[in-house]
């Protein structure tokens, strides 16, 4: 898949981070793209918007309150275990980035992260899904 403003199918982006200015600035950029994006500041909430309805991709900050990016990523595979779950984090340890990998993450980026790498990171995501001989999976 080539990079384009605008993405074919109504692909479903969460974005959790403590810090808001993040899932504003990802709203924008993948908005414009043609994703359906919903942030939010806290893994309670993020987690509550999984289980009503279900997200292709989830983008999560490793270190929150209350909820982890590590049970954020736990949970979002329990409701759908073909979601794309990425970790984003300024404390990007090997062993946690390990401990991701063997829980099903699809990857771990260290912040601070360029725009472009993370917009690399979700295409091979979607080409994931729309390379499976069925199309992409249902929920």
């Amino acid at each position: 898949m080539t990079e384009t403003n605008s993405i074919e199918k109504n692909w479903r982006l969460l974005v959790v981070d403590d810090e808001p200015i993040v899932g504003k600035r990802l709203q924008q950029i993948f908005g414009k793209m043609g994703f359906t994006v919903e942030t939010y500041t806290n893994g309670t909430e993020a987690l509550a918007a999984m289980a009503a309805l279900p997200f292709d991709i989830v983008v999560t900050d490793l270190k929150m309150d209350e909820i982890d990016g590590m049970e954020v990523l736990n949970r979002a595979k329990e409701l759908n275990p073909a979601v794309k779950v990425i970790i984003i984090t300024g404390y990007a340890e090997p062993e946690t980035a390990e401990e991701a990998y063997a829980k099903g993450v699809f990857d771990f980026i260290a912040k601070p992260f360029r725009l472009d790498e993370l917009k690399q990171v979700i295409t091979r995501a979607l080409e994931e899904f729309t390379s499976q001989p069925d199309g992409p999976p249902e929920p």
